[in-house]
């Protein structure tokens, strides 16, 4: 097992100076530091701050390493995580990714140095050292919301049938440029919404424009909707890929002196609790996201008594919320919402 007198020789610096980097007990030169972080990593070097001399049955603690802060959809996730965690005498320790490998790494070594009991994680677009670094150490992982080729326990929504179905009713109103705001590139979800995107234009016989298809992850979507509404043909309706780049979209529509839905139709990917709230009420996918959190939970109570089950991967169905900002009248924005596994 790595000590930190090996990350102390990679660092070429003393065990003390090491110690005073990884307690923040002294101010330390910044490039010191970074040699000692470097070290950390390259060793696989995990601080163990809880101590273990009378632990027998674990520290009861599941570990969730998600962009929550971050990132508003995750919210409703973690108190379905944290539900589930308790009623089954559990607490939760929360670390924040950024949707980043790096910061992904530093979140995992957290947890893993606080001895949790196992490991939720929503993976960024590299995952592969992280997984890897939970399971070498024997812990049950879940990964949830975007699924990771990788025999692991995973838990997500379905993400292609029902972004078509959005494309499918922008379509059935007659829009014939619909432009896509996608989210991270390399992310599961991502590269699902847009094969359903591609797919929802196929079926009603479109053409994909390239031009109309851009990347908008989170505070991006206004520069991107923007670029969208300043061409020669704009296009007429707007499908966002996540419930945070809603807001820059319709930001930008605004900004441009347009409004919703009577010079674009706008709809989305993920319902939120205020989007009943705007005018027009936002049509949009609704995820089932407490559940997707107790769900993991269950996957890792599971794992933890019985280690050798076979991997399991569950897609949660997602259901179309219709209101007006897709341009049909008020009266049907109560009407319908349809579950795609119905």
């Amino acid at each position: 097992m790595t000590t930190m007198a090996d990350v102390a020789r990679a660092a070429g610096v003393s065990v003390t100076t090491v110690s005073h980097v990884v307690n923040k007990t002294r101010r330390v030169n910044p490039e010191t530091v970074a040699a000692v972080e470097g070290a950390i990593q390259a060793t696989g070097y995990i601080p163990d701050q809880v101590a273990r001399s009378i632990r027998t049955g674990g520290t009861r603690t599941i570990g969730c390493a998600i962009s929550a802060m971050s990132n508003p959809y995750f919210a409703e996730v973690v108190h379905g995580v944290e539900r589930a965690a308790a009623r089954a005498g559990y607490s939760l320790l929360l670390t924040d990714t950024h949707d980043d490998p790096a910061g992904q790494m530093r979140a995992i070594a957290t947890l893993l140095s606080r001895r949790v009991d196992a490991v939720v994680l929503a993976p960024s677009h590299d995952a592969t050292a992280a997984i890897t670094q939970v399971t070498s150490r024997g812990l049950p992982i879940v990964l949830i919301d975007r699924f990771f080729d990788a025999p692991i326990d995973q838990v997500g929504s379905e993400n292609v049938e029902p972004t078509a179905e959005l494309v499918d009713h922008l379509a059935s109103l007659g829009h014939r440029r619909i432009a896509l705001v996608a989210g991270l590139d390399g992310l599961a979800t991502t590269t699902e919404r847009l094969e359903g995107f591609r797919l929802g234009l196929r079926r009603n016989k479109l053409r994909p424009v390239s031009d109309l298809i851009a990347s908008g992850a989170n505070l991006e979507a206004y520069h991107v909707t923007r670029q969208f509404l300043s061409k020669t043909k704009p296009p007429t309706a707007l499908v966002v890929g996540s419930n945070r780049m809603t807001i820059g979209a319709m930001r930008a529509i605004r900004d441009s002196g347009l409004t919703v839905p009577d010079d674009i139709a706008l709809v989305a990917f993920d319902d939120f609790e205020w989007a009943d709230l705007f005018h027009p009420r936002l049509t949009a996918i609704a995820q089932a996201t407490a559940e997707m959190g107790e769900l993991a939970v269950q996957m890792i109570l599971s794992r933890l008594a019985e280690p050798e089950l076979e991997p399991r991967k569950e897609r949660l169905p997602a259901v179309f919320v219709h209101r007006e900002s897709c341009g049909c009248p008020a009266s049907h924005g109560a009407a319908a919402v349809a579950d795609f596994a119905s």
